[in-house]
């Protein structure tokens, strides 16, 4: 009997913490949503940021969009979009040297970075964000690799700036 009621209560706790926990949004892998063969660079201003995990979004007003680099040709493609560039864990991103307050709007960045598949979306996932002093900072991408330039962010903050 006592065996009975300690696996009663037992699947009654493990249902509580489902219940309680809610609907959970799936994490993607890289490759199940984006185009490693859909590079894409996108110049503009920041119109918002959201600084929450699992992802940041840095919302961008795109100028300037080259999509389709193939070899060294780059198709510009003007006109002004916004578009929604996916970057790593807030955590990631502040070990990287780069702040929230680094992605006021108005900010003139660049971002280098890949399409989804789905390319009637207008969202990426960024690899690198340029600023115009010419800083760069990895934006913590799951499928490209981490390489920045850590003597342009520390000389950025060595400055004050971000």
């Amino acid at each position: 009997m006592a065996k009975k009621r300690a696996t009663s209560l037992l699947l009654g706790a493990c249902a509580l913490v489902l219940v309680a926990e809610g609907p959970a949004e799936a994490h993607h892998a890289f490759g199940a949503e984006f185009d490693r063969e859909a590079p894409i660079l996108i110049q503009g201003r920041v119109t918002r940021l959201e600084w929450v995990n699992p992802h940041t979004w840095i919302h961008i007003d795109a100028t300037m969009l080259y999509k389709g680099i193939e070899g060294d040709t780059i198709y510009p493609t003007p006109g002004t979009e916004v578009w929604a560039v996916e970057g790593g864990t807030p955590n990631t991103l502040l070990r990287r040297g780069l702040r929230r307050d680094c992605l006021m709007p108005g900010t003139e960045v660049i971002v280098d970075g890949y399409q989804t598949k789905d390319h009637s979306i207008k969202r990426a996932n960024g690899r690198d964000i340029t600023f115009t002093d010419g800083a760069k900072i990895f934006l913590g991408s799951s499928g490209t690799g981490a390489p920045y330039e850590a003597d342009l962010v520390r000389a950025r903050q060595a400055e004050g700036r971000c």
